[in-house]
């Protein structure tokens, strides 16, 4: 049975395919759905983004979200350990939960993004032949190479248009949408909890997100995983009140070397 072609714009939110969805309509290419997949990890100012996107296209933006929420994921999910002894006796007690992700472990990716999405686009399947836009930008062709890139199903406008991440954010703020400022702070704006950000982009979480960062100390204190490999969120707020008492003196943080004691 021939099934009819299904066009889905993959919408993170960020410029990139912010840019690539309104080059898409701007030129009427076929778009069927503008899909998010919402971790419920946003930066507030990304939900505002959304709606001010969705008034601006005169459409809906279909959002779809996990079976389970980051935090049940994080800290209250059942987890069978290889040898729960030896677990409790490293950290004091019994914890559920995946805790905090990292390089080698990115379980938040698969179970609030892949998984659902991947759930949501089996049913759609059925029906039609998916043709799904992906916003990779052509400065970062390497992203190509993965494999869930090389679907056949897998379209890449921007690569094809030879629009690079510096020209994507040009023409977002050329349309009007800034982000309440947040590419002038951060280079990346998803997950605004990721363990794997910068040291300098989450100086910035600290400093210009307050109510965030006290949620992000404490899901600190609800798993035994530390935060990053070299600091715990405490650590990081010693290490961050020290620099700026440092460049209060005139003094300069590069190229230090912390020991928390």
């Amino acid at each position: 049975m021939n099934k009819s072609p299904f066009y889905i714009c993959s919408l993170s939110g960020g410029k990139d395919s912010t840019a690539m969805l309104l080059r898409l309509l701007e030129e009427n290419l076929p778009v069927d759905m503008i899909l998010f997949c919402d971790t419920g990890l946003e930066f507030p100012d990304m939900y505002t983004h959304l709606d001010k996107l969705e008034k601006y296209i005169g459409r809906p933006i279909a959002k779809i979200k996990a079976e389970h929420s980051f935090d049940y994921y994080f800290s209250e999910i059942p987890i069978k350990r290889g040898n729960p002894e030896k677990f409790r006796a490293l950290f004091g007690k019994d914890y559920n939960g995946y805790g905090w992700m990292g390089a080698r472990m990115r379980w938040c990716t698969n179970r609030l993004k892949d998984r659902p999405r991947e759930h949501f686009l089996r049913n759609l399947r059925k029906k039609y032949d998916i043709r799904q836009y992906v916003g990779i930008a052509a400065d970062e062709k390497y992203r190509l190479e993965r494999k869930n890139n090389q679907r056949s199903e897998c379209i890449h406008p921007l690569v094809e248009w030879n629009m690079t991440e510096a020209d994507c954010l040009q023409y977002c703020y050329e349309r009007g949408f800034d982000w309440n400022g947040l590419y002038n702070r951060f280079k990346r704006v998803s997950c605004w909890l990721c363990p794997l950000q910068s040291l300098s982009e989450l100086r910035k979480l600290w400093e210009f997100y307050p109510e965030l960062w006290e949620k992000l100390r404490r899901y600190d204190e609800m798993t035994w995983r530390k935060y990053r490999a070299d600091y715990s969120v405490k650590e990081l707020e010693i290490r961050f009140a020290f620099e700026n008492e440092c460049l209060a003196k005139g003094l300069s943080i590069r190229n230090k070397v912390f020991l928390l004691l």
